[in-house]
C-alpha cells in the first residue's frame, strides 16, 4: 500500500536509505553518506513530495519527488525484486507524467532498474560533492 510520507516515518526511511545505499552506492565515501543522512530529516524529506510503501504497517520503501524529478527511490533490500520500486515509479508517473532522475554511473542496481523501466540517458556530469559521475535519465510520458 502506498501513502504520503508522515514525519513519524523519518527514522525508518533513513534506516531504509542506509541499507539500500550499501547495495546501490558502496562506492560513496563514509563522509558523503553521513552528510546525506544528516540532511535527510531537515532538508531532503521536508522539501520533497514523498510517498511511502507500507507492508504490515511498516515502511519498506519510498520515492521522493521534486516536481518532475525522482530525487530518491530506495527500498529495504529485503524487498528488492518484488515490484515495489516499479509500483512507486508508476505512482509518480501518474502524478507527474514525464520524469527524470539522476543516478550514479557506478550504481548498477539503479541503472538496471531504470533501464528496464524505460528511462534513457540524456546527459551526464561530474557530481562534485560525491566525486562521482552522475547520469541524467529521462522517461517520456506515455
Amino acid at each position: 500500500m502506498i501513502r504520503k510520507y508522515e514525519i513519524a516515518d523519518t527514522a525508518e526511511l533513513i534506516k531504509i536509505w542506509f541499507e539500500a545505499n550499501k547495495v546501490g552506492h558502496p562506492f560513496l565515501s563514509d563522509e558523503f553518506v553521513t552528510q546525506v543522512a544528516k540532511d535527510m530529516p531537515d532538508i531532503y524529506l521536508p522539501n520533497a513530495e514523498t510517498w511511502v510503501w507500507i507492508i504490515d504497517q511498516n515502511p519498506v520503501g519510498f520515492i521522493s519527488l521534486l516536481e518532475d524529478k525522482i530525487g530518491a527511490l530506495f527500498l529495504d533490500p529485503a524487498f528488492h525484486g518484488k515490484g515495489i520500486g516499479r509500483a512507486l515509479v508508476d505512482h509518480a508517473v501518474k502524478l507527474k507524467g514525464a520524469l527524470n532522475v539522476e543516478v550514479f554511473e557506478k550504481n548498477a542496481v539503479g541503472r538496471r532498474f531504470y533501464d528496464l523501466y524505460g528511462f534513457v540517458e540524456v546527459d551526464r556530469y561530474y557530481h562534485e560533492p560525491s566525486g562521482e559521475v552522475s547520469l541524467i535519465l529521462a522517461l517520456a510520458k506515455g
